[in-house]
């Protein structure tokens, strides 16, 4: 095995719960955190790309949301936890990994956890970076006139589920020319496949009860901040993404040309450069 591939998945019992866990790297080296959007596993941050990620000096961990892949399911519709569960999990996996600080990369709506670690545990955040994600204020512009999400499908026929997140996934990447479906599609049936209950990831993270940071807001994250947008998102158009850079003090944008509401293959090469270029440092 080569310095920067996987350790393995791992179900580990954490802030009361059961989560699946796998890491990448050398433990010794700077960890990142990565923070998947709402109804992704961890699959949806590519094992390629979490090898990419490490092979430039990082010690990378991805893990499944609650309602996701194979960690603890709720029933549908009824999650059993809020937005202060899932960022105390993120700090529960730092726990037991060993890690005091941690470069946190959050993405589309679960930026929400970036901004209630960054804001209410800034001692356990070496800095943010949040993908496709936005601060929400009212006066930004609505999601592409262009996007038609399809129906939603029956949770119980799993072929009628993958062809419902493909056909989603399109409306996402916002006609880009790197769309790739035979990927996707690849990658869905996998996530199908793996999860204990899609039905439940289809909707649970949408019940859930946003109780935001208690000690502030956007203004007050004193982390190194790093904002990353495709410039064809279609759910949280640009303006969103330039809203958060500022709306963070000193916090730096990085446009994705050809990306949509995700990050498609040909441009990890530039969001791996510039996440290592965001989180150089020791270990911490």
């Amino acid at each position: 095995m080569t310095p920067h591939q996987s350790h393995g998945e791992q179900l580990l019992k954490i802030n009361g719960t059961e989560l699946c866990v796998e890491t990448f790297g050398d433990r010794a080296t700077p960890p990142i955190m990565l923070v998947a959007g709402s109804a992704a596993s961890m699959l949806w941050w590519d094992a390629e790309l979490c090898e990419q990620i490490a092979a430039r000096g990082r010690f990378v961990v991805r893990y499944d949301h609650r309602d996701t892949g194979r960690s603890a399911c709720y029933p549908p519709g009824q999650p059993a936890y809020s937005f202060t569960d899932l960022t105390l999990d993120v700090l529960g996996i730092q726990d037991v990994s060993g890690i005091e600080r941690a470069h946190v990369v959050c993405q589309s709506m679960f930026g929400g956890i970036g901004l209630m670690l960054g804001v209410d545990h800034p001692d356990r955040v070496a800095s943010l970076t949040f993908v496709s994600s936005s601060t929400g204020a009212d006066d930004l512009p609505p999601p592409s006139s262009d996007l038609a999400m399809p129906a939603e499908p029956d949770a119980s026929d799993a072929a009628a589920v993958v062809e419902y997140v493909v056909a989603a996934s399109r409306a996402y990447a916002g006609g880009s020319p790197y769309f790739d479906e035979a990927e996707i599609r690849a990658l869905v049936e996998r996530d199908v496949a793996r999860a204990r209950s899609y039905a439940s990831t289809l909707v649970n993270h949408y019940a859930i009860e946003f109780d935001g940071p208690a000690r502030g807001g956007f203004g007050d994250i004193a982390a190194p901040t790093l904002v990353v947008h495709g410039d064809h998102d279609p759910l949280l158009p640009p303006a969103h993404g330039e809203a958060l850079r500022d709306a963070i003090p000193g916090a730096e944008l990085l446009v994705l040309e050809g990306a949509g509401h995700d990050l498609p293959r040909p441009v990890w090469d530039d969001f791996v450069s510039a996440l290592a270029r965001h989180t150089e440092g020791g270990r911490s």
